[in-house]
């Protein structure tokens, strides 16, 4: 693959986070030529995050989610409205669906950013109150009904779900949980660290029922109650599922590229056919430390990483650079929880700072004595000291692996 000229075409597919700051860092990088932004949704990009927080409860503004900064100007031709459908990959030409009928578009490098869905509920079709959060739309309208209803169930305790139950309580919602696994969030932070989050829920109000599954939604036009896989039946004025998010890959499908759970990429971000990367949540990129491709939905990497796959655009090889801890965090109630690493089922976690019990505390997750997670609720600063310590420890091994390798 060759790299781009300055002024060359690109294509970038998504108007996210991610999309941006592939503009962002076309620009910065030295790009001078066309960009052309292709996005489904009306709106210029905006912060997703506050959608299920402050947005959610009306504290926060749709103006104060615009991402641009005042007075930006990135010399971009947006195309918004505007729904990719196909790409051929081998002449990085898109299929269009835009107002006015079906278009191409052609350029020299194309950027994935198209994202992810929310995974749909079984049976939810049709029924009016079942809401899932994954665009400013979606939050608009689920915002309305929460102002006028008083039983909320969410399905789900991931992010969304959990921040969802979170601002309809502060809303005066009565708010049941059902999830499938042992605890909230016992998937990336683990059984032990998840009922501490059970315990926060449940501190203010919120009703759970953890190791449940759903069988079915009940109403006629409007759901009105939610059966759980034992018979119970849960009244519901309003549901929200949350119950994870698929890439927004269907698209691509005869487009030349590899595909798995999302885009498959290398290490910087480059797929299967020269000229093309992808980013953020519909690009599964190459890690070493795992030995396998991986979707990380975090703001943080939808921020970060495209800045890496461009620089291998405009080069025409990949350039991955070292790679820090995956972070995220997750406002519920007044409490901040911020998680960096990656933590599996073997680890030994310890308390390092702070008391469970209270919610405020940094636990240290470690495999063979060496740091591979940290987890903060309630303090932030002490948690900023921890994750630059695995920041410091993941550098240290990867250091010691590449050394290995090298030539004696």
């Amino acid at each position: 693959m060759t790299g781009l000229s300055p002024d060359a075409t690109v294509a970038v597919v998504g108007a996210s986070l991610a999309g941006l700051s592939a503009v962002r860092a076309l620009r910065t990088q030295g790009h001078t030529g066309t960009i052309v932004v292709v996005g489904e949704e009306s709106h210029r990009p905006y912060d997703r995050p506050p959608l299920s927080k402050g947005f959610l409860a009306g504290t926060t503004s749709a103006d104060e989610l615009r991402l641009e900064a005042p007075g930006e100007d990135l010399d971009v031709d947006w195309r918004l409205g505007t729904r990719a459908t196909a790409l051929d990959a081998a002449t990085r030409t898109l299929a269009l669906e835009t107002t006015e009928g079906p278009a191409t578009l052609t350029a020299d490098g194309v950027v994935l950013a198209t994202g992810a869905t929310a995974r749909p509920l079984p049976g939810s079709g049709g029924l009016a109150g079942v809401y899932t959060v994954r665009t400013l739309d979606d939050a608009e309208a689920l915002r309305a009904e929460l102002l006028r209803a008083s039983r909320l169930v969410v399905v789900g305790a991931g992010f969304v779900g959990a921040e969802v139950a979170s601002t309809a309580r502060g809303l005066g919602l009565e708010v049941t949980v059902v999830e499938a696994l042992t605890a909230p969030l016992a998937g990336p932070l683990g059984a032990r660290m998840g009922a501490v989050v059970a315990s926060l829920h449940e501190r203010h109000g919120v009703r759970l029922l953890c190791g449940s599954g759903v069988s079915a939604l009940h109403g006629t036009s409007r759901v009105e109650a939610v059966e759980l896989a034992d018979g119970r039946l849960l009244p519901a004025d309003v549901v929200v599922v949350g119950i994870g998010a698929v890439p927004a890959t269907d698209w691509l499908h005869g487009s030349g590229l590899a595909l798995g759970d999302g885009v498959l990429c290398d290490a910087g971000g480059l797929t299967s056919a020269p000229g093309v990367v992808a980013v953020g949540d519909c690009a599964a990129w190459w890690e070493d430390a795992h030995s396998r491709h991986r979707r990380v939905e975090h703001w943080s990497e939808a921020l970060e990483r495209p800045a890496v796959a461009v620089a291998g655009l405009l080069a025409g090889e990949s350039r991955p650079g070292p790679r820090r801890p995956h972070w995220f965090w997750s406002e519920q109630y007044d409490t901040y929880v911020q998680f960096a690493g990656s933590a599996g089922l073997d680890e030994e976690v310890t308390v390092e700072v702070g008391e469970l019990d209270e919610h405020r505390f940094v636990a240290a997750y470690r495999a063979g004595g060496r740091l591979t997670a940290v987890l903060g609720m309630g303090l932030p600063k002490e948690f900023r000291r921890w994750r630059k310590e695995l920041e410091r420890s993941v550098a240290a091994e990867a250091g010691v692996a590449e050394s290995a390798h090298e030539p004696r």
